[in-house]
């Protein structure tokens, strides 16, 4: 990766002295200690700069005693094709050594735009799903180059980093919303696939590109940069990774090679599929489609109602019921990742005791053992789940106060606890209904719904970033003909985020999509019947 930066050596001292590093590398080197029961790997990573010809470097492959490669699929950009893959894979067979492949991301071009922006599994109707579907491309294109080659690596490591020639925008929430629209495309073509992923990238670019985005649930291969010597590399290992994911891989580099070096006690054995794609979301099962659960008021039972992701429109996938008893509970949302694992979580309080529970979802419709993560809680008489509220990238919860009418943040820590709370307004009492519908206004920041009891009006509190308010916009009349708001966040797969709402008179629900810049597109009717749910989130 990082050598096709700088291909000229800068003296025959160098090189003889490069030389002799890759060498103590490949056999272990000296500082190879490493923690009890681990055996630490060296490798190599190599694409187009070790190219001889066509445009390539002519950089040295790996030595033949290298523990492992990982094999560039693209020439520096997407939608190219490393012009000495097939080459390159051969050697590795011929080596025969374990291979990971990473794939180049980028921000589309106008033309990349044009091209891709109609091709993938989200409505071409806006930007938002524009800009996802390009990402998905850039995977399907990766994959085609797995499938020329018959090479079917384990995982697939996603570049991240600054690109000159088709730079990432950045300097505002709304950019580094769209560049992780991207890589959310990039994620979920490569998981359609059925490839696992990784990121790899380092803090200052991840930070500058995707605004310190925060994936606890997928791998990291993190580099540490130019350097003489794998100490640093080691240190990526045991550090905080830039997105929260577990490190499996590190890196460094000089002007002639790129190495890498396991981490802990990983072998270079495949990895899992992460959890979710964009855990931030409604996507309870993990099939990519937005989900509803909804607890039947006669029996209470829990039923997940999912979105077919493949069928247009919106169409339900069959109804399964995901849990029991659930009538013991008055107050529940949906929150995003809560505990960090990089899964959907639900935040429910019990009505005899007034504990709130963390009931973490399993990724594909199911549960992990629940947690107590408070007491005291009947004092709330509403909870609702921001997502990342703050600007942290940690999910967080807003309650209301029923006696002062107080709304409260309570920051999540991101791995299933909280931060102290802080006071973000008052006299909210007003207000019957609340929801978060996610980033509706398509600034990159979290926002807020709340229907006015006296008038019916709903009104828009769009989030600063921060944990505080921009000016309230109202942005609909007659909603109390409503008697539930649902915050599926991007439903419809366009993505924006999306509101659901139930009419009192008739029972069905109403599907109202955002428009991504504070308003609405027509409203649909999504289902019959149900007035027999006391409960929808």
């Amino acid at each position: 990766m990082a050598a096709s930066q700088g291909i000229v050596g800068r003296s025959t001292r160098r090189v003889l002295a490069v030389l002799a590093l890759a060498l103590l590398v490949s056999a272990g080197g000296p500082w190879a200690a490493t923690p009890a029961g681990a055996a630490t790997m060296y490798g190599h990573d190599i694409s187009w700069p070790q190219c001889p010809t066509s445009g390539g470097g002519g950089l040295p492959l790996p030595p033949a005693d290298t523990q492992f490669v990982i094999v560039g699929l693209t020439r520096g950009l997407p939608f190219t094709v490393n012009p000495c893959l097939q080459s390159q894979v051969d050697w590795v067979r011929a080596n025969a050594k374990p291979a990971h492949a990473y794939t180049i991301a980028a921000f589309p071009t106008a033309q990349q735009l044009d091209t891709y922006g109609t091709q993938g599994p989200w409505s071409a109707t806006t930007r938002a799903g524009r800009l996802a579907n390009v990402g998905y491309a850039e995977a399907v294109a990766a994959r085609a180059s797995l499938t020329s080659t018959s090479f079917a690596p384990p995982v697939v490591w996603i570049d991240v980093e600054p690109r000159s020639a088709q730079p990432w925008p950045t300097g505002t929430r709304a950019l580094e919303r769209e560049n992780r629209l991207v890589l959310e495309g990039v994620m979920r073509g490569l998981r359609d696939g059925g490839i696992p992923f990784g990121l790899y990238s380092y803090t200052n670019a991840w930070t500058s590109i995707t605004g310190s985005w925060w994936l606890p649930g997928v791998p990291v291969w993190a580099t540490a940069g130019r350097l003489d010597y794998p100490t640093e590399a080691q240190d990526r290992c045991t550090q905080p990774s830039f997105s929260g994911g577990r490190v499996y891989v590190s890196q460094w580099y000089d002007d002639v090679r790129d190495y890498d070096l396991t981490c802990g006690t990983y072998a270079f054995t495949p990895l899992p599929m992460p959890p979710s794609v964009a855990p931030e979301t409604s996507d309870f099962d993990g099939d990519g489609g937005g989900d509803v659960l909804a607890r039947d008021r006669a029996t209470g039972a829990l039923w997940l109602y999912g979105r077919d992701p493949t069928a247009p429109g919106v169409t339900w996938r069959a109804p399964r019921q995901v849990g029991n008893g659930w009538q013991t509970i008055d107050a529940l949302d949906t929150v995003g990742d809560f505990d960090g694992n990089g899964t959907v979580d639900v935040l429910a309080r019990w009505t005899s005791t007034g504990e709130l529970w963390l009931y973490p979802g399993d990724g594909t419709g199911g549960w992990l053992a629940p947690a107590r993560v408070g007491v005291g809680w009947n004092g709330m008489n509403a909870l609702v789940g921001p997502g990342d509220f703050d600007g942290n990238q940690r999910v967080d919860l807003l309650a209301r106060e029923g006696s002062t009418g107080e709304l409260w943040l309570y920051p999540g820590n991101g791995t299933g606890g909280w931060l102290p709370r802080v006071r973000v307004g008052s006299g909210w009492n007003v207000m019957n209904a609340l929801v978060a519908p996610g980033d509706f206004t398509g600034d990159g920041t979290a926002d807020l719904l709340a229907r006015e009891t006296s008038s019916g009006d709903l009104w828009l509190y769009p989030g600063n970033g921060t944990g505080g308010w921009l000016p309230r916009v109202r942005v609909g009349s007659g909603w109390n003909v409503m008697n539930a708001l649902v915050a599926p966040g991007d439903f419809t797969g366009d993505g924006t985020a999306d509101l659901l709402a139930r009419e009192t008179s008739t029972g069905e629900l109403w599907l109202y999509p955002g428009n991504g810049t504070g308003g609405w597109l027509p409203r649909v009717r999504v289902g019959f019947g149900w007035n027999g749910m006391d409960a929808i989130v």
